[in-house]
């Protein structure tokens, strides 16, 4: 988001396998320990929606990423609940299984997976973007675990209109890759 806004900032790495977010220098910043996080100026903020209408409301002032009327805004909220719950508890959670090994319930995730994924495909179908002809919040907070599902065995080959979306998200001035993770390799498991 912060590209996409034309901020400066400075990307630091957390290395959640071998704790990195438990040590008390990020406990300080979050003290659930999760990730991301952001520090601006005294501002410390976690939790990635929280984050992103931090951002917009703080470098955007014309309202493009986070509308101000009642309805476009309301809308944006709409798809950044999905984004909290059924794109983490669907695409999300296989994403996690299959590259870090974390255990789920693998036909809960992929039923919510598909109706989510039918979902994007049929609002996609009739509009360029999640809330009309223009990018929001939604489209940068629903983008990442739906481009990243194939990493979780999901297909996106049944969805044109999603892929199409993803084109056109990654075509945004600003626009930076979704961020990539290794698989974990057997035996590393960090101790708590």
């Amino acid at each position: 988001m912060l590209s996409l806004l034309s901020v400066p900032f400075e990307r630091i790495e957390v290395d959640l396998l071998k704790r990195e977010h438990k040590q008390p220098g990020f406990l300080s910043k979050n003290a659930l320990g999760q990730v991301p996080v952001i520090e601006d100026g005294e501002v410390y903020l976690s939790d990635s929606n929280a984050i992103l209408v931090y951002l917009a409301l703080r470098y955007d002032p014309f309202g493009r990423w986070l509308p101000r009327e009642p309805l476009a805004a309301a809308h944006v909220q709409r798809w950044l609940s999905l984004a909290a719950g059924e794109l983490v508890r669907g695409p999300g959670d296989l994403r996690r299984a299959a590259l870090l090994k974390a255990p789920i319930d693998r036909a809960a995730a992929e039923r919510t997976t598909q109706d989510l994924l039918t979902l994007l495909e049929t609002t996609l179908s009739g509009q360029a973007f999640l809330v009309g002809s223009d990018p929001t919040l939604a489209d940068v907070a629903l983008y990442s675990y739906t481009a990243l599902a194939p990493e979780g065995g999901v297909s996106l080959e049944p969805f044109p209109a999603l892929r199409a979306w993803h084109a056109r998200v990654e075509s945004l001035p600003g626009f930076l890759a979704a961020h990539r993770v290794k698989p974990r390799e057997p035996g590393r498991i960090a101790e708590p």
